[in-house]
């Protein structure tokens, strides 16, 4: 029997919980910590961590990094940069159900790029999961009235949110070109080095106008956070999950990323669990569960 990508599956899984909590994140301290010099301290953390791991592994690796040299840039300014910043930027003006609206936008991206530049169709089936998935974050975001969507107003901060939403999808389209053999955290230091290098000029201009992230204990727990689980372990979690299982299928867990808020929010906010919460959960599940064909006979 074939083997069900599991494993990927979980990963995936993984990385839009640790995503939720970004999210989370981003919005609580959008007005401790300018966004760009959150940005810039949260790959500058992600390298520190890398380094002792990734240094030992750059002699016998520098053979694949030099023959692929020119596309850690555009891995770099797609998945390190423009998505990252773009995010942060939106979350001073636009509200949670914006973001999450417009950024529940990418599974569709992914599969328009994929159709576009690859050839590659969607099934009947997928269809129909990507369908229930998006009806259920939908749900969610609505508070299970669909009438709330008549109120939603749009601003300049939903407009980056696609923006960065639309990076996030040729990010994860561009995960196919990902070299064979490479080390993921070598790949991960590498984009995360080419990346940081866009974001520099940014910073300092951010300082010279005099933002700068303050020293407190929040601050200090953020950054931490996003740099080491929401850079290090979610973005190897992705990587690894996407070149498994496909940008197309994989995509699909992004629509986790409200469930995963949502449970938060009732563990560490004392928000109430409704009905229509569990009503979306289910939704998503039963989607992603079609578009992965996960509970499809395999051939042996």
């Amino acid at each position: 029997m074939q083997q069900r990508p599991l494993f990927a599956y979980l990963l995936l899984t993984l990385s839009a919980l640790i995503w939720s909590g970004n999210f989370v994140i981003s919005r609580a301290v959008a007005t401790l910590i300018p966004p760009v010099g959150l940005l810039f301290w949260r790959w500058v953390v992600a390298l520190v961590v890398l380094c002792p791991i990734v240094l030992p592994r750059l002699k016998n690796q520098w053979p694949l990094i030099r023959a692929n040299l020119k596309i850690f840039p555009l891995f770099g300014l797609f998945g390190v940069t423009l998505f990252n910043l773009l995010i942060y930027l939106a979350m001073q003006t636009t509200t949670a159900i914006n973001a999450a609206l417009v950024n529940s936008a990418i599974p569709i991206l992914i599969i328009l790029f994929t159709r576009i530049f690859f050839r590659k169709g969607v099934s009947f089936r997928q269809w129909v999961g990507i369908l229930l998935s998006l009806g259920g974050v939908l749900i969610i975001i609505l508070r299970g009235n669909p009438a709330t969507i008549i109120h939603v107003t749009f601003s300049t901060g939903d407009l980056l949110v696609l923006g960065a939403a639309t990076s996030w999808a040729a990010y994860s389209v561009c995960l196919r070109y990902y070299p064979e053999r490479l080390d993921p955290l070598v790949f991960l230091f590498c984009i995360a080095l080419c990346g940081l290098v866009f974001i520099l000029p940014l910073y300092l201009l951010e300082v010279m106008h005099g933002a700068t992230v303050p020293a407190t204990a929040a601050s200090l727990a953020s950054i931490g956070y996003v740099g080491v689980l929401a850079s290090v372990v979610a973005f190897v979690a992705w990587n690894s999950g996407i070149r498994s299982v496909g940008a197309q299928v994989g995509g699909q867990f992004i629509h986790l990323m409200p469930v995963f808020s949502t449970i938060l929010a009732v563990l560490f906010l004392k928000e109430r669990l409704q009905g229509y919460h569990l009503f979306g959960i289910l939704l998503i599940v039963v989607g992603i569960i079609f578009a992965t064909d996960l509970l499809r006979p395999r051939k042996s």
